[in-house]
């Protein structure tokens, strides 16, 4: 074995060694060399002092550093190709070094000059601005190597100018800024017009708005399209558009932040699924290509949808103003503020059964208390139509328990609206105490057969697998499980009945009452036999009062003849008060400002003059015809057309009424139509004088229907109808012939044109004696008789 070789050591590191070994032995000397004196030379500069030890001008750096890189640095210093190294400059004396050590050769160049070559020549091309290369990428198409991005140089020249020349700087600040506004209205005017100091008219700012809501308009429009032709590809769009959402340019926001809502509103009405997304965490499991995408499509979409909601929550809390807030709102804000909401609605309508649908209800519900109208209206629209399209029942019965928790949180003190929106279910063949006594029922059954048949373990494993089966054959057959629907329903009427009854007990004097009432009309058929007592002694209460209006009287009597007409006909129960309230309310309903209350009357009569017929005596009946007939001509004509219809229909199913087309007195006494009590107004007395006047109507239905009831009802012959009109109940003649939709039923035929024929040549012939008297007259004492006839009444006046 041969010795070692000592590794080579560079003349740096040696002469490091020894500097160290002479500064720890302090025998290091800081100055070599004296420094020279000052000859008196006048033409040659100060020479400065040389430190060897300070610094040595890089030499030991530039020999550590291999030849191609050094020209490599020099190249890119002279081209200033790179940032950082603009501000370095070469001398003389290292071009001339550099040249000395290395030549160019074509052939043979390095892979580092060929792209700074590169580069130079498309900085040619490009003015005024530099080139940053970036690495080339892998896409579908290939390899995309030539990768530019174009920068400005004007501020790095800036910094060049200012470390070299700080007085031509100086001189040249205006023109620097000049180039500088130029170029940014090149780039944007918007920003341009903020930034000059010169006056600009109001038409070249709104052309600049216009020129960027343009833009801004395309850009909505380019976003959404690409969204809707490949959701799974372009799902990244619904990201920028939920980012335009919080612009914050202050004079085209508003605009902007409309626009970008109703565009996404659209997108996700067309995009989210009629159905419940389930987000499970499948960690693990290896799933095929397809279905990873389609989750993560999933995914993307649930999350942008749930930041569009909150976004939609937040543009909403403006209209959701606490207490003691003073705060100025614009009213473009409002504006934005209903949009959003209406926004919320028009979601919770399309897709009721997707994610979130349960949070948007509960956020718009305290909206049916908003001071503004129209606030409550939409969300009124919203909520009513969820109620009657509803198939499941499952979110109307979260609503409905939100409703009675805000109801019962503001203490009764809210607006109509909020109880009204509770007409629209659809609970009309719910009856509780038929469920009650089913329940009661297989309650027995089922104590009954467990103690005949005592189910050993098998049969009860059995039956549960049958109870399964039976489930999934549902689901197979995708049919809803009736059973449950029914209990969604009834747990529905038990919450309502809860919020009237409260109304009803704690705040009878509330705004709120009239539409409770209401809803107790409509839905008193599904009430427990067991409170049927109790609620009649209530409304009969209100009705003495006073206090009611006559909405309110209206449908407290159309409640409790409901609730005799189904289950209460074995209550006993006397009447009589409520007809002679419905009596004396009955002509105070008009075609003026109480035409609304047109139709409550209508049911109410239809009820008692028709469905109870049985129970009401021939007096009572007579009068209401006799009432009736002339609430008839102060009526709508399609108001009218109802009165008569039932009218008609009591003179077919009863003769009692009959009595009131003759025409000879046959009562006792004279009718008195001033009394409120209709057995003692004495209507037989009387007749139908007021289908005279019908049959003379302008309506030509009124005045056929009119001739009709005159010739007591015919089906053939002289007066009778046709088919068309005599198959109409009164509340289909009511809804047939309404005029609210400013459409006259059956039009108004065009009149005729009439030609009159002129006569010609007409020879009028004068008498012989009519001619002699106007040949002969004379002016002279036509004039003597008027002055004769001035001087008797001047003669007469002086007397």
């Amino acid at each position: 074995m041969g010795k070692l070789k000592k590794p080579k050591i560079s003349k740096i590191k040696r002469n490091n060694q020894k500097k160290t070994k002479l500064s720890k032995q302090g025998k290091l000397k800081t100055r070599r060399h004296k420094p020279l004196k000052k000859q008196p030379q006048k033409s040659a500069p100060p020479q400065k002092v040389v430190e060897e030890e300070e610094s040595d001008h890089g030499e030991d750096l530039m020999n550590m550093i291999e030849e191609d890189d050094l020209n490599f640095m020099k190249k890119a210093i002279s081209n200033k190709s790179y940032n950082l190294l603009k501000h370095i400059r070469l001398n003389e004396t290292d071009k001339d070094q550099s040249k000395r050590k290395r030549k160019n050769i074509e052939n043979d160049k390095p892979l580092e000059e060929m792209y700074e070559n590169k580069i130079a020549k498309i900085m040619k091309e490009k003015d005024g601005k530099s080139i940053r290369m970036l690495l080339p990428i892998k896409t579908k198409n290939g390899v995309l190597e030539k990768r530019v991005i174009e920068e400005d140089v004007e501020i790095a020249n800036k910094e060049d100018n200012e470390t070299t020349n700080n007085n031509n700087q100086e001189e040249n600040g205006e023109n620097d800024e000049q180039e500088n506004s130029d170029t940014e209205m090149d780039i944007d005017t918007h920003n341009n017009l903020e930034g000059i100091d010169k006056p600009v008219s109001t038409v070249e700012l709104l052309a600049c708005r216009e020129d960027l809501l343009k833009s801004k308009r395309l850009k909505i429009g380019v976003l959404s399209s690409g969204i809707l032709e490949n959701p799974e590809l372009k799902s990244r769009n619904l990201k920028i558009l939920l980012d335009m959402m919080d612009e914050k340019d202050s004079e085209v926001y508003i605009t902007v932040r409309k626009l970008t809502t109703i565009s996404l509103l659209e997108v996700f009405k067309d995009l989210l699924p009629s159905y419940n997304l389930l987000q499970v965490s499948q960690e693990g499991v290896l799933l095929k290509k397809k279905t990873l995408a389609l989750q993560n499509y999933e995914a993307t979409l649930l999350r942008s949808y749930k930041k569009y909601l909150q976004k939609l929550e937040q543009m909403c809390k403006i209209l959701r103003r606490k207490k003691g807030d003073t705060r100025s709102i614009h009213e473009r804000e409002i504006q934005l503020g209903e949009i959003a909401l209406s926004c919320m609605c028009e979601l919770l309508t399309v897709h009721p059964y997707f994610n979130f649908s349960i949070n948007v209800a509960s956020y718009i519900i305290p909206f049916l208390d908003n001071k503004r109208s129209n606030i409550r209206e939409k969300t009124m629209q919203c909520i009513s139509q969820v109620f009657k399209e509803d198939k499941r029942g499952q979110l109307s019965l979260t609503i409905v328990r939100k409703l009675n928790q805000y109801i019962k949180s503001r203490k009764h003190s809210v607006y109509p609206e909020i109880i009204a929106v509770l007409l629209s279910l659809r609970i009309k063949d719910v009856n509780l105490d038929k469920e009650k006594e089913e329940e009661t029922k297989q309650k027995k059954l089922m104590s009954h057969k467990q103690r005949i048949l005592a189910l050993s373990k098998r049969e009860k494993k059995k039956n549960k697998k049958l109870e399964q089966v039976e489930k999934e054959l549902l689901e197979t057959k995708a049919e809803e499980n009736k059973q449950q629907k029914h209990k969604i329903l009834t747990e529905i009427t038990s919450i309502i009945f809860t919020i009237y009854f409260r109304v009803l007990k704690q705040a009878p004097n509330s705004k709120v009452l009239s539409a409770c009432l209401e809803g107790l009309a409509k839905f008193a058929h599904c009430i427990n036999v067991n409170f049927y007592q109790d609620l009649v002694s209530v409304i009969d209460k209100l009705i003495e009062e006073g206090n009611l209006g006559l909405r309110e009287q209206l449908h407290c009597v159309q409640c409790i003849f409901t609730i005799l007409s189904g289950q209460g006909t074995a209550l006993n129960i006397d009447p009589y008060r409520f007809y002679v309230h419905l009596y004396k309310n009955i002509l105070n309903v008009h075609c003026g400002r109480t035409h609304a209350e047109t139709e409550i009357v209508l049911k109410i009569l239809i009820q008692i003059l028709i469905h109870q017929r049985k129970r009401i005596t021939q007096t009572r009946m007579v009068a209401f015809v006799k009432k009736i007939s002339m609430l008839s001509l102060q009526s709508q004509h399609n108001a009218t057309l109802g009165f008569l219809g039932i009218i008609k229909q009591v003179m077919q199913l009863t003769k009692a009424a009959h009595v009131a087309l003759d025409t000879d007195c046959i009562g006792d006494g004279h009718y008195q139509p001033e009394i409120e009590e209709p057995d003692y107004c004495n209507a037989h007395s009387s007749a139908l004088y007021e289908l005279i006047a019908l049959q003379r109507h302008y309506h030509t239905v009124v005045q056929q229907l009119g001739k009709n009831i005159a010739y007591t009802v015919p089906t053939s012959g002289e007066g009778s109808l046709t088919t068309e009109i005599a198959k109409l109940s009164p509340e289909e003649l009511y809804t047939e012939y309404d005029p609210a939709g400013v459409a006259f039923k059956p039009a108004v035929p065009v009149p005729k044109k009439i030609t009159v024929k002129k006569s010609s040549n007409l020879n009028y012939s004068m008498s012989p004696t009519f001619e002699e008297y106007v040949n002969t007259f004379n002016v002279d004492k036509l004039v003597e008789l008027v002055e004769d006839i001035d001087f008797y009444e001047a003669y007469t006046n002086n007397l």
